[in-house]
């Protein structure tokens, strides 16, 4: 897969020589309803022997139409997470625009003309409530009419679980709410996110469950506060094991949130390495207890729990 970064305006080496099928949205999380569009696109590209591009943005555009700070956004798939979903998903070109300011109030009838067009695309292929500048204006209802048959369009209805829209929003609300198994379940994946393993202050090696401690960038976004079933990449390998994301209220009340991870069968000294961390199922919420004692018994039980859980869990 040949990923582009385009600065607008688009350059003419960065467009593909033949024709494409194009594939348009934010596509933050890659979750169900995003894949049937890129699946669908997939399946024309395949019918008419084309290229399978998608266009997306290198920030949410809420940035610029609404001001929210950029260093505030958490995202379900930053874009090296979304890149390697897209190359899974078979697309062969990946077209990472510049949201900026200049190319937010582009007119739709100069966005079809300058981007669409511009891409060469044969077909444009997005869901039934994609927009490209004013929601009441910029519609996939009006496309046609200012593609002026210069490509197709294909629209794909909502996708739908238990009756209700699958969407990034919904799945950002079940992940803060610690319900990882309905946002794996809306993904149509596990969901995933990175990170350092940091120093600590290795109280976990005191009660025998000796943790790593994960530093997350601040642009992805950590499951609620609770105890997960999870697995870990580290050192070319996913390791069994459970996290605790919260603020060890146990130990004092007032700390900051982290996120500490117990592996199950690994003792090798990882600090300063990259890691990856599979969410895997919510096991309990946090708890304080009045000593260590209940905590070990709690963590014993926990251990057992994840255990079970992995052991039927797709890898």
């Amino acid at each position: 897969m040949q990923v582009i970064d385009v600065m607008p305006p688009l350059q003419a080496k960065q467009v593909s020589k033949t024709p494409v099928v194009l594939a348009l949205g934010f596509f933050d999380g890659v979750h169900r309803g995003h894949q049937a569009v890129i699946k669908t696109a997939k399946k024309e590209a395949d019918r008419l022997g084309l290229k399978l591009a998608v266009m997306t943005f290198n920030i949410h555009p809420a940035v610029i139409y609404r001001g929210v700070p950029a260093e505030s956004v958490q995202y379900l798939s930053t874009i090296d997470r979304k890149t390697a979903l897209m190359a899974d998903l078979g697309v062969d070109l990946l077209y990472y625009f510049h949201f900026t300011p200049a190319f937010a109030k582009l007119a739709p009838q100069l966005f079809v003309d300058q981007v669409l067009v511009g891409l060469n695309a044969q077909v444009v292929v997005a869901g039934f409530d994609y927009t490209y500048g004013k929601r009441d204006v910029a519609t996939m209802a009006r496309l046609p009419a200012y593609a002026k048959g210069r490509f197709s369009v294909i629209t794909v209805p909502a996708a739908l679980d238990e009756g209700e829209k699958i969407s990034s929003t919904r799945i950002r609300q079940a992940l803060d709410r610690g319900d990882v198994d309905l946002a794996n379940e809306l993904l149509g994946y596990t969901y995933q996110t990175s990170g350092v393993v940091v120093h600590g202050e290795a109280r976990g090696r005191t009660l025998g469950f000796p943790t790593a401690n994960i530093e997350a960038p601040s642009s992805e976004r950590i499951p609620g506060i609770g105890i997960y079933a999870v697995r870990m990449w580290v050192r070319g390998a996913w390791v069994d094991g459970m996290a605790s994301v919260g603020r060890n209220v146990t130990f004092g009340a007032g700390r900051p949130v982290t996120v500490e991870i117990n592996l199950f069968d690994f003792a090798d000294d990882i600090y300063d390495e990259p890691v990856q961390v599979q969410w895997v199922h919510y096991l309990r919420g946090e708890v304080k207890f009045d000593g260590a004692s209940g905590l070990i018994a709690q963590l014993n039980q926990d251990q057992r729990d994840a255990q079970q859980v992995l052991e039927g869990a797709v890898r």
